[in-house]
């Protein structure tokens, strides 16, 4: 119960939940473009399971510290370069990441080609798509769980963060993935952060560190624009 009462505590809470939900980010915005293409009826439950699995992800690597310390420890050498698990995680992440955005884009533009050709667009069903979410899953998790690991070594307070974080995404990844499918813009935004974030996997897998400060900027100005222009465009024209 003093452990409680200790403001250090709570305060590594805090900290160490808001960057849980700043890292969550991506995996909404993922979550968000894969559970679109679903069934109106499938969405939320869909919405529910991938999150949860993300929460389940999270929590079984914090309970096996050591294999996930073994991760970031070079297991082979490639032209002078020490290659980890974590790197290989990283960099399958990065390509399936890439690949999904650079699909749905291309379904998109198809789709808004002009001709009156048919466009025949490819589902992933409930069950591929949650294979999908639980896959990039476990490539967002290690991230955060790192980043939870390297901010304290308390693990009822990560574990705490980690939950009271899925919770919060779990409440808005509902009205996030509402907003995107009712603004094609907005998707292609969505997707164009997706294809950055793929890139910056790979290239953190090859040793190539991209600071994550940098990342959340560019989404929040490119946000910030995108606001603005959707504002304009529902905005009254003035009579000259």
């Amino acid at each position: 119960m003093d452990a409680l009462l200790q403001p250090e505590l709570w305060l590594a809470l805090l900290t160490l939940t808001a960057l849980e939900i700043v890292l969550g980010v991506d995996n909404i915005i993922f979550l968000s473009i894969i559970v679109a293409k679903l069934p109106a009826a499938q969405q939320a439950r869909a919405r529910v399971l991938g999150l949860g699995g993300a929460l389940l992800t999270r929590v079984l690597l914090l309970f096996s510290l050591s294999w996930l310390a073994s991760l970031t420890q070079p297991w082979f050498a490639v032209a002078g370069h020490e290659v980890s698990g974590r790197d290989i995680v990283l960099f399958g992440g990065g390509l399936f990441l890439l690949y999904k955005s650079v699909s749905e884009i291309h379904e998109s533009l198809e789709g808004a080609g002009g001709d009156d050709t048919p466009v025949t667009r490819k589902t992933p069903g409930f069950v591929g798509a949650i294979v999908q979410i639980m896959i990039l899953d476990i490539v967002f998790s290690l991230d955060s769980v790192i980043t939870a690991i390297g901010m304290t070594g308390n693990l009822p307070v990560m574990i705490a963060a980690i939950v009271i974080a899925i919770v919060c995404m779990m409440f808005f990844a509902g009205p996030l993935s509402a907003f995107v499918d009712r603004h094609p813009t907005v998707k292609m935004l969505a997707l164009s952060f997706l294809i950055m974030v793929g890139g910056a996997l790979v290239g953190e897998a090859l040793g190539f560190h991209v600071p994550k400060g940098y990342i959340y900027f560019a989404m929040a100005f490119s946000v910030g624009v995108e606001m603005v222009n959707l504002r304009l465009r529902h905005a009254p024209k003035k009579l000259s």
